[in-house]
């Protein structure tokens, strides 16, 4: 392990200072086990087998990640994506077994890219202002989701009588103010917002595990109070009984999503996914000082190869696009260093398999994982600092994709609209020389969400 595999020594770490960081990026993002599942429920995915699917992608993508690209990275399902399919896809209609397929042919597609060498020229084609509004919105997004799960947001109809809600014909009428704020003195509300609060204050002293800590402290006062129950054991057998695969596994639907009303659905995961997985790598790579002196990531093909095949493992075995995991800089931070990091994460969510149990019940109580959801869009949301308000060109576009994302409650919205719009702003403004080909390849493939009458 100190020789030609892992370069400890080429690389000025130790065995020790490896597993220590592997043991806390896993710590970092093992919430992930409890909220994807739960998001996924919206959408039909059963809670057990979209666990499994859940660990055994993170599992299987971080080993891979450590063993071929030596870097100290997991990779995980991606939070965004899970809530773009459970939410939006959900509600253009979208069945389970295409959502998969869909997953799996995003995958397949950035195998080819990432092969052929055009992964980096398309990423390279978005300016940075649009990228970072990508994270806005989706930040804002998850936020909603988790303000309106945890009863802080309800809909404005909640509680009207029936007649306030009627109209002229006796058509059901919609309230003039979709939102509004809900019950704070109902408990499960008051359990959310003290649960995001010690996630904030626990991210605010870096600790390791502040989601995680947050949301089984939730649960543990929640079941005090007689809002939760108890884990039903500590210990299971995974691929058995209500853990088992089976209901997931190879269910995928690809001819279903290879016609051209899915192509803003294979869009929007792509461009999320490889959008998603270049911005982890450079911000774990600047964290562990392994940019070079241009501000590359050195043989980025490798980690993204290695994010490329998870999105198709994903599809595969029943759970949502995946990649590199921005909570990796929590392990080099540590002083992790190579792939031996990556190892030990991913031997860490195997072992997880067998103490699903002890997840369950926080995976059934929104006041549990509601805050996390708000928690990871406060994260997202600090990248608005990044986009130029002073160039309207820049502007415009970002500000026109995270309204869409937030007010049409569909990230497809939002993001086809910024890249379409995109190269129509900087002609006008005379600056068309500034828009590089990629970038009118895809606002060619955003144009047609619109014209052929697609968004939801």
């Amino acid at each position: 392990m100190r020789g030609p595999l892992f370069h400890l020594t080429e690389r000025r770490t130790t065995l020790r200072t490896e597993i220590l960081g592997g043991v806390t990026t896993f710590a970092t993002m093992a919430y992930i086990i409890v909220v994807n599942p739960a998001v996924l429920s919206f959408a039909g995915f059963p809670t057990g087998p979209a666990t499994v699917a859940t660990i055994i992608v993170a599992a299987l993508g971080t080993i891979l990640m450590g063993l071929y690209a030596n870097r100290p990275i997991a990779v995980a399902p991606y939070m965004g994506e899970n809530a773009f399919v459970a939410f939006s896809l959900t509600a253009m209609g979208v069945a389970l077994p295409q959502m998969l397929g869909a997953v799996f042919v995003s995958g397949l597609a950035f195998v080819a890219i990432t092969l052929l060498g055009l992964r980096a020229w398309l990423a390279g084609a978005i300016s940075p202002s649009l990228k970072h509004s990508f994270a806005v919105g989706i930040g804002l997004f998850l936020a909603l989701i988790g303000l309106y799960q945890s009863g802080i947001v309800t809909s404005a109809a909640r509680g009207l009588p029936a007649e306030a809600l009627t109209g002229p014909g006796g058509l059901l009428k919609a309230p003039d103010v979709p939102l509004k704020i809900g019950n704070l003195a109902e408990p499960r509300a008051l359990l959310a917002i003290f649960g995001f609060l010690l996630i904030a204050v626990l991210l605010q002293r870096r600790v390791r595990g502040a989601i995680l800590i947050g949301i089984v402290a939730t649960a543990v006062i929640g079941a005090a109070l007689g809002h939760g129950e108890a884990p039903r054991g500590v210990l299971a057998v995974p691929f058995t009984g209500e853990w088992s695969l089976a209901p997931l596994f190879l269910k995928l639907d690809v001819p279903g999503v290879l016609r051209l009303s899915f192509l803003p659905v294979l869009l929007t995961l792509f461009v999320m996914g490889f959008l998603d997985t270049l911005g982890s790598l450079v911000g774990v790579g600047a964290a562990g000082g392994m940019l070079d002196e241009d501000g590359e990531f050195p043989e980025i093909e490798k980690p993204m190869l290695v994010d490329a095949l998870s999105c198709t493992l994903a599809g595969l075995v029943g759970t949502t696009t995946s990649g590199a995991y921005i909570e990796s800089a929590s392990g080099i931070r540590e002083g992790a260093r190579t792939g031996l990091a990556a190892i030990t994460t991913g031997l860490l969510f195997v072992v997880s398999l067998f103490f699903i149990p002890l997840v369950e019940p926080l995976q059934r109580l929104a006041y549990t994982y509601s805050p996390a959801l708000v928690a990871v869009g406060l994260l997202m949301v600090s990248s608005v600092r990044h986009i130029d308000f002073e160039d309207l060109t820049e502007l415009v576009p970002s500000f026109v994709t995270i309204v869409m994302m937030v007010f049409t409650y569909n990230i497809a919205n939002g993001l086809t609209a910024g890249l379409a719009l995109y190269p129509l702003v900087k002609v006008a403004a005379g600056r068309g020389r500034e828009v590089k080909p990629g970038a009118w390849v895809l606002a060619a493939l955003c144009a047609s969400y619109y014209v052929f009458g697609l968004p939801h």
